[in-house]
């Protein structure tokens, strides 16, 4: 019996140790959609800040009515290699197409609603390597990832 164990503590470490032998990101810092064996990256963009028409809104604008990382996937799944970003500070948002932009309208007022940020799962692969997995169905339309307190956008659209 206990030489059982030994063998299956030893495979079960073994199962744990094996080393990502998928596709690495190109560039760090960059989340990039995974299709299959391929990756796709986000289209990096800085979010433009406007004053929205109340004086506790604030609109961010991205060029361009729709991104060109595209994915069919309701909850796909992206690859980061983490240099400077901090994963666990990365943040979903669904954004509005309108006047051939995409939008998204922050409150910050006591009583204001704004968008809330869509569940995104961080997994660490390896030391510098990060799995984000989109926690929920995503519908189909025009989404960002950003850090936290940054006009810095990953932007992709599902369709």
């Amino acid at each position: 019996m206990t030489m059982r164990l030994v063998v299956f503590l030893v495979m079960a470490y073994a199962a744990l140790a094996q080393k990502y032998a998928g596709p690495v990101p190109e560039k760090a810092d960059l989340p990039y959609l995974v299709q299959a064996d391929n990756l796709i990256p986000t289209e990096a963009a800085t979010a433009q800040e406007q004053k929205g028409k109340k004086k506790d809104e604030t609109l961010y604008a991205i060029a361009g009515a729709a991104s060109p990382a595209k994915t069919p996937l309701a909850s796909p799944i992206f690859l980061l290699k983490a240099k400077d970003l901090v994963p666990e500070k990365l943040e979903l948002y669904k954004l509005d197409v309108k006047n051939g932009r995409r939008e998204i309208l922050i409150r910050t007022g006591k009583k204001s609603k704004s968008p809330e940020s869509l569940r995104l799962d961080v997994k660490r692969v390896n030391d510098d390597l990060v799995r984000l997995e989109v926690g929920v169905s995503l519908a189909n339309g025009e989404y960002s990832i950003s850090p936290q307190g940054s006009n810095d956008v990953f932007c992709f659209s599902v369709f």
